[in-house]
C-alpha cells in the first residue's frame, strides 16, 4: 500500500525524534546499560507527548521545530556514520572539509524536509514489536509501529552501542531504509558532478527550503 508523502515524512520525523532529550542524563547514569528497546520506548513517548503539548509546534513554528530536532535529536544519532553510509565509498576519498560540509548539509536537508511533519502529530502512539538480542550484541534492530488513525506505520531502527550509549544510525519506514534511499540519489549526483557537486546540490535544496535565506 502506498503511503502519502506527509505520512512518510511524519514517520521519519518521529524516527529521528526517538532519541530526543535523554542523552545527557542517561550518559551520566551509564546510558550504555539501558536496553535499546527500552530507550526507544522511553524517548519516543516523551517526544510525542512534548509535541502534543506544544502549541507552537502544532501551529507550524518551523524555527522551533528545527531547534527541537537540532538540539535534542541529532546529538543522539551517529550522524557521521549515517552520512558516510549515504555517501558510500566516495566518503573515504573526501577531504575533512568535504566530510564536514556533507554532514552539515545532509543534516539540514533532513531537518528541514521532515520538521514540518511533526505538526501532523495528533493521537499517535508507539508500539514496540518483540525484541531479541544477545547481551554481547553491539548492533541491533528495534522494530516499532506508529499507531493512530488508519493503518499502523512500520518504523524500525538500527542502533549501535557506543561509549555514550545506544545511537541510531539508520531508520526503516515501511521497508525502505533511509540511508539506502539517499545513497542511490547521492551516487548519481557524485557520478555526474563529484563530491563538490553533491555538496552544492544539497546546499541549493536547503537554501530553497529556507525561502532563499542564509
Amino acid at each position: 500500500m502506498r503511503m502519502s508523502l506527509i505520512t512518510r515524512r511524519m514517520a521519519i520525523s518521529l524516527a529521528l525524534a526517538t532519541t530526543a532529550s535523554l542523552l545527557a542524563p542517561l550518559a551520566q547514569a551509564q546510558a550504555q546499560l539501558v536496553a535499546p528497546d527500552a530507550l526507544i520506548r522511553q524517548v519516543s513517548t516523551e517526544v510525542i507527548d512534548t509535541v502534543k503539548a506544544d502549541k507552537a509546534i502544532q501551529g507550524g513554528d518551523v524555527s522551533k521545530i528545527i531547534a527541537l530536532v537540532d538540539t535534542k535529536v541529532m546529538p543522539n544519532v551517529n550522524f557521521q556514520r549515517m552520512t558516510a553510509s549515504a555517501v558510500g565509498r566516495n566518503w573515504r576519498s573526501a577531504t575533512p572539509e568535504q566530510q564536514k560540509r556533507l554532514q552539515d548539509e545532509f543534516k539540514t536537508l533532513l531537518v528541514r524536509t521532515y520538521a514540518g511533519a511533526l505538526t501532523q502529530v495528533k493521537d499517535q502512539t508507539i508500539g514496540l514489536k518483540p525484541f531479541r538480542a544477545a547481551a554481547e550484541d553491539t548492533e541491533v534492530v528495534v522494530r516499532t509501529e506508529i499507531k493512530g488513525k488508519g493503518e499502523p506505520i512500520q518504523l524500525d531502527y538500527r542502533l549501535e552501542k557506543t561509549a555514550a550509549g545506544w545511537k541510531i544510525y539508520d531508520v526503516n519506514v515501511l521497508g525502505i531504509w533511509l540511508v539506502e534511499q539517499y545513497k542511490n540519489s547521492f551516487a548519481q549526483e557524485i557520478s555526474a558532478s563529484g563530491l563538490d557537486g553533491l555538496i552544492t546540490k544539497l546546499a541549493e535544496k536547503n537554501k530553497a527550503a529556507s525561502g532563499g535565506k542564509g
